[in-house]
């Protein structure tokens, strides 16, 4: 019998969680993490595919609220766990999980499904785009330092050492302000929050367990950083390495207090950096940015499921008034031509027989979405089409998007 397709069974989690495993390798996932994993997923919305009583596919998906440009928090599939064993590769399972999956995810009318892409050349053929990106850096804090603005006495800000878990609530709050002023950022349901204090990766073997510094001003708290510190020694002395978790601070002032912190922490020489906003303000913070090693790499892929309904949900930069003529031969529901209207209080997007301005693919679309990829930079790589004079640059600059957006973390 041919491979069938069918929704998880919460019994079947185990099963169908050890192919995921076995199909990215490595070590088992800790205990505490796969817990954490298996209470956050959704049974009704994780497909499998099983060859007689082997489970060789998996695809999950989890309902989230996804933050846009504007300050909505839009629903979203966030699609999660996708693998295919390696001894059913080339059979077309992929493609069979992920039209299921949209098929779902529309049926639900969330308009908009996101992933973090394990391999990003899989998921451009069924519509997704890069939407964010990711900074990453390694700075050399003996010889690179960062001033806070005025000095440290010019704002009341106390930083202090928190046991991460009995500062969770407060260190939540925080993250929770932030969500809709930066697009791209989900707003975490009940349990979600665990994710920022599981183990560091490897369990901890080689440096501390997971520390957390808060900054309170008159009693609240404004800010917190978690982050590892790995002791490193040679024959000059202390080489110590401390890897930042997350950061979030809810002013200037305090974000500005947490950095220097993590510069100046005794018997450390480098700071590791691995997932900051592309527009992160310490880069203009730091003496010498050169020494800070920067990176970029993809974030988050983004797929337009209901064209009408993702552009309605968010807002413009400038006013815009375009005709968008949309290829979308995966999901033909979006093909055809679409009048988008909007400000900065949101926008309108219709079906049109009217000439169209901008002609571009979905996944091009995807990747203007949330407003970190200008659409005159889609149409430099061939990825967008100016079908009326002057509409590319209308259109281009009122997607557009300050601040920059961003996935503080994976799913």
């Amino acid at each position: 019998m041919a491979p069938q397709l069918r929704t998880l069974e919460a019994q079947e989690w185990d099963t169908w969680y050890r192919t995921l495993e076995r199909a990215f390798g490595g070590p088992p996932t800790p205990p505490e993490a796969r817990e954490l994993w298996q209470g956050l997923t959704e049974p009704e919305r994780s497909l499998g595919v099983w060859d007689d009583e082997e489970c060789v596919g998996t695809a999950g998906a989890f309902s989230l609220r996804l933050s846009v440009p504007g300050g909505t928090l839009v629903d979203t599939a966030g699609v999660t766990m996708v693998s295919v064993a390696a001894t059913h590769r080339r059979r077309g399972l992929m493609t069979t999980m992920m039209r299921r999956q949209l098929d779902d995810v529309r049926e639900r009318g969330e308009p908009l499904a996101a992933l973090v892409a394990s391999e990003p050349g899989i998921y451009g053929r069924f519509g997704y785009g890069m939407a964010t990106q990711q900074l990453s850096a390694t700075i050399d804090t003996t010889r690179v330092r960062l001033e806070v603005p005025g000095g440290t006495g010019a704002d009341p800000v106390r930083l202090r050492y928190a046991d991460p878990q009995s500062a969770l609530t407060a260190c939540e709050a925080v993250y929770a302000d932030q969500v809709t002023a930066r697009p791209g950022m989900p707003a975490r349901r009940p349990g979600w929050e665990r994710l920022g204090v599981l183990a560091p990766q490897g369990g901890g073997r080689d440096g501390s367990p997971l520390q957390c510094v808060v900054a309170d001003r008159d009693g609240e708290t404004v800010g917190y950083a978690r982050f590892q510190n790995t002791p490193q020694w040679d024959v000059s002395g202390a080489r110590g390495m401390i890897v930042l978790r997350d950061l979030e601070a809810r002013d200037a002032a305090a974000y500005a207090r947490l950095w220097r912190f993590l510069f100046e922490i005794d018997l450390t020489s480098t700071l590791v950096a691995q997932n900051r906003p592309v527009d992160d303000a310490w880069q203009h913070l730091v003496s010498d940015v050169r020494r800070c090693e920067r990176q970029l790499r993809d974030g988050l892929f983004v797929r337009l499921v209901d064209v009408g309904g993702a552009l309605e949900a968010r807002a413009y930069r400038t006013p815009v008034d375009v005709v968008l003529e949309v290829e979308d031969p995966f999901c033909p529901w979006n093909e055809g031509r679409w009048h988008l209207t909007g400000d900065s209080r949101g926008g309108s997007c219709t079906r049109t027989r009217a000439r169209p301005d901008v002609a571009l693919p979905a996944a091009a679309l995807a990747c203007a979405y949330l407003g970190g990829v200008p659409l005159t930079t889609l149409a430099r790589a061939g990825r967008a089409a100016e079908l009326s004079p002057g509409a590319l640059t209308h259109a281009s600059l009122a997607f557009t998007t300050d601040p920059a957006p961003w996935l503080p973390h994976a799913f």
